[in-house]
């Protein structure tokens, strides 16, 4: 499967890591790709390290098993970098995305030699400016569809739009704060 792109995504609980995963998943279904996103938990508690995983192929995709060497990795909560492996089996060609206002050098050297690229977002920063609340799943969704390139900026504009006003049926004062923080972690994501 040439075309197939794996993501892993590491977060803790309570951070929305799985729920982004999931939206990815429908969002690149919407778009005629197979897709795959499910999560793996170790103690299931709030703030205890989460990870969840997503295949992307414009084949079917026949494998059935937890994603060993992604081609992207996405870290939710840079506090993980102390205690997780982040970049294990990351492929060099890939990317990795943390959610961090830590400097370059820092997290050069917490990535311990991984020599792919690195973006980064304060999706804390864009959450509040849009949101008003820290929800760090938004933003780090649309970094990961930026970096990654699934589709276009406009498909996922459009396809998390529908996403979120089914979703929010019951609070439609959230959609607009959401699609907010889509369009800026569009922009706000970096190459370090």
């Amino acid at each position: 499967m040439s075309n197939l792109i794996e993501i892993r995504w590491h977060g803790r609980g309570g951070q929305g890591a799985k729920t982004a995963s999931l939206l990815l998943a429908d969002a690149a279904f919407n778009t005629g790709k197979y897709i795959q996103g499910f999560p793996e938990y170790g103690p299931e508690r709030m703030g205890a390290p989460i990870t969840a995983y997503n295949r992307i192929s414009d084949e079917p995709i026949t494998i059935h098993s937890n994603i060993y060497e992604p081609d992207f990795v996405v870290v939710v909560d840079d506090t993980l970098l102390e205690s997780v492996n982040v970049t294990a089996g990351l492929k060099e060609t890939g990317a990795i995305v943390i959610n961090t206002t830590k400097s370059a050098d820092y997290l050069k050297s917490a990535l311990k030699g991984y020599s792919g690229a690195i973006y980064t977002i304060d999706a804390r920063k864009v959450s509040m400016d849009t949101l008003g609340k820290y929800f760090p799943n938004t933003p780090m969704l649309a970094a990961i569809v930026k970096v990654s390139g699934i589709m276009s900026d406009e498909d996922f504009i459009k396809d998390m739009e529908g996403s979120f006003k089914h979703k929010f049926a019951k609070k439609p004062e959230v959609i607009e704060g959401n699609m907010k923080a889509i369009e800026l972690a569009l922009q706000e994501v970096k190459k370090i």
